[in-house]
């Protein structure tokens, strides 16, 4: 039983290794920059005074004050959710796929889903978090009568009566292997305009959708994607209000009067800081021992737009996003470093869709097969016995594409591709968010009313020369930016 501590003692000793870190270091120089350092779980960490705190701020900045703050979080928003998700089903039936695939789009429209989603973006990026949870609501116009319901994170919170219960963590109940079993939802919002009310309702969790960015193991609830860029938000507005002010403040006083001599006479005819209106267009004189000069603004106004380019840059870097998107300004960009910064923008974008398609838009068409199949001839018998299983059908999601600066390019590259095996026709419409078979039926029946029309459809004959001359273009246009660096 005993075994492995007469291993311990019996195995030799291993060599005592000495290794310093800088940063682990405490000195005069970096302690008050690590005073606020601790080790507090993620969440303590988050605790729901935190929580409140950054959230009120965050909201105060990017929803009411900055417009660079709600510029980037709007355009975030937009590109990550655009027009919403649609539905591609992968099921060998390709009649019933059509057919599902319609019924839900027009659900989706009539419940507003993109725009629900985009405001989850956005509560996301500025709260930190976003919950949703479905409802039946009577007033829609399509069979399907669920909907989903968008609620901030003030609603959610432990009530009082539970609030040492172990189980229930910021509102939420867990199990003994940590997975959610209900949310406690307050009915009137925290902050209402109406009498306070600590009315809440317990939701049961698979009726709950639940939206953070978790960073750190073990995080329970949401912290503000925002929280770093912050003071740079602050920061930017200081600047600018500090360079507006000096501006105004010396465009308020049009000269100072000054004395040239060594005594005055009569020093009471001018009082100190006295104003002296100045006649338009006309030649005055000064009294005897007086000289004017005219007030020269001090502020640096010359480095203005650079100070708050760089600081565009550092808020917009912890959503990764580029300047130029950020800013809206792409004036100092070329081509080729225009599509460079994109990338990694478009790569996170592209890791909040999968994010987005599984923890938020699986779920909504799973409830809405649960309620579809409830409705007589709605579904198909194998989707329905899918949705009961709590199961979803082979299917896609297709988002917006990203758009390409030119899209003559793009499309001689796609030939290409295409031509050479790389790239199949379905991968390319999906890259632009649309159903490879519906855009082959629509350009089938638009062939067939060309040709019962006797219009003439006309190909270019070498699109890989087009190609090529793109492509030396583009080489011309990328050689500033290689000699540069």
């Amino acid at each position: 039983m005993f075994g492995w501590l007469s291993n311990l003692f019996s195995s030799p000793r291993p060599t005592k290794v000495r290794a310093a870190y800088d940063v682990a270091q405490t000195t005069d120089d970096n302690s008050r920059h690590w005073a606020n350092s601790d080790a507090l779980s993620a969440r303590s960490a988050n605790s729901e005074e935190v929580r409140r705190t950054t959230r009120q701020r965050a909201r105060y900045e990017a929803l009411e004050n900055n417009c660079y703050a709600k510029g980037i979080v709007i355009t975030l928003a937009n590109d990550t959710v655009g027009t919403g998700p649609r539905l591609q089903l992968r099921t060998p039936d390709a009649e019933v796929n059509n057919k599902v695939e319609t019924q839900f789009a027009e659900w989706s429209e009539a419940t507003r889903l993109p725009e629900k989603l985009r405001s989850m973006r956005v509560a996301k990026a500025v709260d930190g978090e976003t919950f949703a949870h479905f409802f039946t609501n009577p007033a829609l116009r399509v069979p399907v009568k669920l909907d989903l319901m968008v609620s901030e994170a003030d609603h959610f919170g432990s009530p009082i009566d539970r609030m040492f219960d172990q189980q229930l963590v910021d509102g939420i109940e867990y199990d003994s292997s940590g997975n959610p079993l209900a949310y406690y939802r307050q009915k009137a919002h925290p902050g209402g305009d109406i009498l306070f009310s600590m009315d809440s309702e317990r939701l049961p969790a698979e009726q709950v959708i639940h939206l953070f960015r978790c960073d750190r193991p073990g995080q329970l609830r949401g912290i503000s994607e925002i929280t770093t860029a912050l003071p740079l938000f602050a920061q930017l507005r200081r600047f600018t209000l500090a360079t507006l002010a000096a501006a105004e403040t010396a465009a308020d006083f049009a000269a100072i009067m000054r004395t040239t001599g060594a005594a005055i006479a009569d020093p009471d005819d001018v009082d100190a800081l006295d104003a002296i209106p100045i006649e338009k267009r006309a030649l005055l004189t000064l009294p005897k021992g007086w000289g004017i000069e005219q007030l020269k603004a001090e502020h640096p106004t010359t480095t203005f737009a650079m100070f708050k380019r760089e600081l565009i840059q550092e808020m917009a870097r912890c959503l990764s996003m580029p300047y130029n998107v950020a800013a809206g300004d792409s004036s100092s960009y070329n081509y080729s470093s225009g599509r460079l910064d994109h990338q990694t923008y478009f790569k996170s974008i592209h890791v909040e869709r999968s994010y987005f398609a599984t923890a938020a838009v699986d779920r909504v068409l799973l409830a809405w097969l649960k309620e579809a199949s409830l409705i007589p001839g709605q579904l198909p018998e194998e989707l329905r016995t899918l949705s009961r299983l709590g199961m979803l059908p082979p299917h896609e999601w297709f988002w917006d594409g990203d758009e390409h600066v030119d899209p003559q390019k793009e499309a001689n590259a796609a030939i290409m591709l295409r031509d050479a095996g790389l790239m199949t026709e379905s991968e390319y419409w999906a890259s632009k968010g649309k159903d490879w078979e519906r855009q082959h039926e629509q350009l089938e029946r638009e062939a067939q009313s060309r040709e019962r029309r006797g219009l003439i459809y006309v190909k270019d004959p070498n699109p890989n020369a087009a190609f090529a001359e793109q492509q030396e273009e583009t080489d011309d246009d990328e050689k500033p930016a290689k000699a540069a660096a």
